[in-house]
C-alpha cells in the first residue's frame, strides 16, 4: 500500500511536471526588445542594464545624476552583440512628478518604440531605529521605493496592454519579505511593492503582461556601502549572518525570472526558503512552483523559527551590552 501510494505521489509529479510548461508564460525575447531601467546608473539596475544588452536588447537609463548616466552608458556599450543597438540616457526623478516621469518614456518610446520590460530598481535604504529616525526619513522612502516604481509603471502599462506583451519588474529586497531590526521605514516601503505587484499581476495577466518581484539579498553596491554607515549594531550583526551577493549574479537571476515571466525572482537556499515561506497568495508561474511550495513549507517554517531566535538573541544581547556600557559610565 505504501508502495502504491509513492509510485502515485511520483506518478502525479511527473504529470505536474509535463503540464506546467503548458500554462507557463511564453518567455519574452529580448533581441531587438525595449528595456528600460530605472536607477540604472549603477548597481544592480546598471549590470541589469548590462545583462540585457549582452542579449540584444535596446536600453533606456533613467537616473537623477547624469554624469553617473553617461559613464554606465560607456560601460554598458562595451558589451553589445550588435552594431545597431542603443543606450538611451535620460536624468529624472521618478519618484516625484507623474507628468515628467510620463513624457521622458514616451520620449523613450519615440525613439526606441514601445516599452517591452520595464525595471524599476530606483531606490534606496536608510537604516536607524523606529524612535531615531525623521518623520521626514518615512516619507522620503515611501515616495523613492514605492511611488518611484508607481510612476514608471503606470506610464508603461496602457500601451503593453494594448500590445498583449510586456514584463514589469520589481526590485524589491529580502527587508519586503520580513521585518528587520532597524528597517521599520525600509522594510515598510519595500513591503508595499509587493501589494501593488500582486494587485497589477491580477490585473494585466490576460493581456499576457507579466509582473516579476525580485527579492535581492544584501549586495555589493554603492548603496550598500552608503547604507553600511549608518546601519545599527544589531541590523549589522543580523546581516552578517549572510553573506553578500555580487550584483552581476542578481541581474542575471532577475532578468532570467523577468524573461520567463515568473512572479517571484529570488537567490540561493535563503532566497528560495524565504520566498516559499511568504508566498501567502502570490501568483505562481506553474503547478509545480505551487506544489514545492506546498510540501516545503512546514520544513522552512521550522527552519525560520531558529532564524528568528537567533536574531532576537542578538537584539537582547545588545540592549544587555549597551545598558551594561551606560550603567558603568554612570558609575564612573
Amino acid at each position: 500500500m505504501l508502495l502504491l501510494a509513492a509510485a502515485f505521489l511520483v506518478a502525479f509529479v511527473l504529470l505536474l511536471y509535463m503540464v506546467s510548461p503548458l500554462i507557463s508564460p511564453k518567455p519574452l525575447t529580448l533581441p531587438g526588445a525595449h528595456v528600460v531601467v530605472t536607477g540604472g546608473s549603477s548597481g544592480i539596475g546598471k549590470c541589469i542594464a548590462i545583462e540585457c544588452y549582452k542579449q540584444g536588447a535596446f536600453i533606456t537609463l533613467v537616473a537623477r545624476n547624469e554624469d553617473k548616466l553617461l559613464q554606465a552608458k560607456k560601460e554598458i556599450e562595451m558589451h553589445s552583440i550588435n552594431d545597431k543597438q542603443v543606450v538611451l540616457c535620460i536624468s529624472v526623478d521618478v519618484s516625484q512628478d507623474y507628468n515628467q516621469v510620463e513624457n521622458v518614456i514616451k520620449q523613450a518610446q519615440e525613439k526606441l518604440g514601445p516599452v517591452d520590460m520595464l525595471v524599476n530598481c530606483a531606490g534606496m535604504a536608510v537604516s536607524g531605529k523606529f524612535e531615531d529616525l525623521e518623520v521626514s526619513t518615512f516619507e522620503r522612502l515611501m515616495s523613492i521605493n514605492y511611488l518611484g516604481s508607481v510612476y514608471p509603471s503606470r506610464a508603461v502599462i496602457t500601451t503593453m496592454k494594448e500590445r498583449r506583451v510586456g514584463r514589469i519588474v520589481f526590485v524589491s529586497s529580502q527587508a519586503g519579505q520580513l521585518g528587520l531590526f532597524g528597517f521599520t521605514a525600509y522594510s515598510a516601503s519595500k513591503f508595499a511593492i509587493r501589494g501593488l505587484a500582486e494587485a497589477l499581476q491580477m490585473e494585466v495577466k490576460p493581456y499576457n503582461v507579466y509582473i516579476t518581484v525580485a527579492y535581492p539579498p544584501d549586495t555589493d553596491t554603492p548603496g550598500f556601502a552608503e547604507e553600511n554607515r549608518t546601519k545599527p549594531l544589531e541590523t549589522r550583526l543580523i546581516s552578517e549572518t549572510t553573506s553578500v551577493c555580487k550584483p552581476e549574479q542578481v541581474a542575471k537571476q532577475i532578468v532570467k525570472d523577468a524573461i520567463q515571466g515568473n512572479f517571484n525572482s529570488s537567490l540561493g537556499s535563503d532566497g528560495y526558503m524565504l520566498s516559499a515561506l511568504t508566498c501567502g497568495m502570490a501568483p505562481v508561474t506553474s503547478i509545480t512552483e505551487g506544489l514545492q511550495q506546498v510540501v516545503t513549507m512546514g520544513l522552512f517554517r521550522t527552519i525560520a523559527l531558529f532564524y528568528l531566535g537567533s536574531f532576537d538573541s542578538i537584539v537582547r544581547r545588545c540592549m544587555m551590552q549597551r545598558e551594561k556600557s551606560e550603567n558603568a559610565d554612570k558609575t564612573a
